[in-house]
């Protein structure tokens, strides 16, 4: 298979006679709801009162099985309307991203969890859902891997059409990745979202931090037809950096006879997937045996003659296509006098990267939304993507380059000025920001050579009256009526064949005859 890529990697580093305890992860760890930061096991997570505007912060009645689940962001209703966290990151570094959703009834006791998006940058990552937990008392969490494109992360909560009832978030946690993670993916291309990530043979409370230096949860795994092994190793240095207390334990055959299993435990939508299997072994028990076998996935070949040694071995498909229920086997090799075993696994759906606003529009309109007063709730993230969840009132075009086309904030309430970047959104043609309170002067529009309507009635602006829109070549409306503008209409503006022109009621503004 021409996507397929497999890696043997031996690893140098087995045994280690004692680790230090390790540094928590560079990572944003943020309390949705929560009115003041806490400290919880160690980690200091952050308010996020200063992170977002919209929503309400609500707190989760009866017993909770964590701290962070005791309160909540909740999210107006709005269809087709995000509401994003902005988190300062490092451009160029992969982050996990984990969210966190415990429903507590905060909708009503009769109404069910709400169904929602969840969206990273411009990219759609995927369905929230988390009734089924909910029903068991549990709370519910979701995890990928992204590509720092920038020097934020966005990460939104969405309402898609299946929405009924208010979205929310319970705790929103952005961890920084060491360089060789899951580097055989292109990340400029993919995020990565997490399916299953288990330590086979192991039936304990989930493994993370500090086992795991990114506090990745690995889950437990276990069959009653298998052995665990329950020695105590120490292994290091291996692809993807695992905790070494996985290999603690492993799934293996009772004999010399193939291994088989269902993992994950519940079936794959069709589409491309990233999977890692992690092997190691103790020297003691090995003697003078050998563990060789052939790895297969659904009866098809994922790795021969797999020689599971001290060194330890990862292999890994970076893009592998399943659907259903997925079966691996482990078939021992001819020769081989030990029985297959397998330590941990990881799996994750890939998930083509959104396409993203071109950033001077970005930019540009970043700067008007910061000399706006009382803008819409849902300005933040990526102003055009995902497709469907642009910003309230602005309207892209979608191709190689995507572009801000138009601005329709008609009667939003808004007061400040128009920022002179607005010239920078040089795709626009039409401006419309009747009916607010925006006062000070209009901006020059000269470079916005596709602009072909200009609503800005109904304001405060002020000063001389804009000559630079008799450069405009394809304006035909221009409605200007009912603000403090002054001077006179240039005789240029005047004669322009068909151009639609209101400038009445402002005062202090004359008109040369016709």
């Amino acid at each position: 298979m021409p996507y397929l890529r497999l890696i043997l990697l031996a690893v140098l580093s087995l045994l280690s006679s004692s680790l230090s305890q390790p540094s928590p992860p560079s990572a944003i760890l943020i309390d949705c709801g929560a009115s003041t930061s806490s400290v919880i096991n160690n980690r200091k997570w952050r308010s996020d009162t200063d992170l977002i505007s919209a929503g309400t912060s609500k707190n989760v009645t009866g017993q909770v099985l964590d701290q962070i689940l005791s309160t909540l962001r909740s999210f107006p209703l709005n269809l087709r309307r995000k509401f994003c966290y902005v988190v300062t990151v490092s451009r160029g570094w992969k982050y996990m991203i984990r969210t966190t959703y415990f429903y507590g009834g905060v909708n009503g006791k009769d109404t069910p969890p709400p169904v929602f998006d969840q969206i990273v940058d411009g990219t759609l990552w995927g369905v929230v859902n988390t009734t089924a937990d909910y029903a068991d008392g549990l709370a519910s969490y979701y995890e990928g891997v992204f590509l720092a494109q920038g020097k934020s992360i966005s990460v939104c909560i969405g309402s898609n059409t299946y929405t009924t009832s208010d979205p929310f978030i319970s705790a929103l946690e952005v961890v920084r990745l060491d360089g060789t993670v899951y580097n055989s993916t292109q990340f400029k291309e993919f995020g990565m979202s997490l399916v299953a990530r288990h330590a086979f043979g192991y039936s304990g409370p989930i493994i993370r931090f500090p086992d795991d230096e990114f506090d990745r949860f690995w889950e437990p795994y276990s069959l009653n037809s298998t052995v665990p092994n329950n020695r105590k190793l120490e292994v290091s240095g291996f692809w993807n950096l695992p905790p070494s207390r996985i290999f603690n334990t492993d799934l293996r055959a009772n004999q010399v006879q193939p291994l088989e299993f269902t993992w994950p435990p519940m079936p794959l939508k069709n589409s491309f997937y990233y999977i890692a299997l992690y092997f190691a072994h103790d020297s003691d028990s090995l003697g003078d045996g050998t563990r060789v076998f052939d790895v297969s996935v659904n009866g098809i070949a994922y790795y021969k003659d797999l020689s599971v040694t001290p060194a330890g071995s990862v292999i890994f498909a970076s893009r592998w296509p399943l659907e259903g229920l997925t079966t691996l086997t482990l078939t021992p090799a001819s020769g081989s006098t030990l029985a297959p075993l397998v330590n941990g696994g990881e799996m994750f759906e890939l998930i083509s990267i959104g396409g993203k606003t071109l950033v001077r529009d970005a930019t540009a309109l970043n700067a008007i939304k910061r000399s706006f007063k009382n803008v819409p709730v849902d300005w933040n993230g990526d102003p055009c993507m995902p497709k469907n969840y642009s910003w309230s009132g602005v309207t892209c075009s979608h191709g190689p380059r995507i572009r801000i086309v138009a601005l329709n904030l008609t009667s939003m309430g808004l007061s400040g000025s128009l920022a002179p970047q607005v010239a920078k959104l040089t795709a626009l043609s039409s401006i419309w920001l009747g009916n607010n309170s925006l006062s000070g002067s209009i901006p020059d529009f000269t470079s916005l050579k596709f602009l072909e309507s200009v609503h800005l009635e109904d304001n405060s602006f002020s000063g001389t009256f804009p000559s630079f829109f008799g450069g405009v070549p394809h304006l035909r409306e221009l409605f200007l009526q009912n603000n403090n503008l002054t001077g006179k209409v240039p005789s240029k503006l005047l004669q322009k064949p068909g151009l639609e022109l209101r400038v009445s009621g402002n005062p202090f503004l004359t008109q040369p005859p016709r």
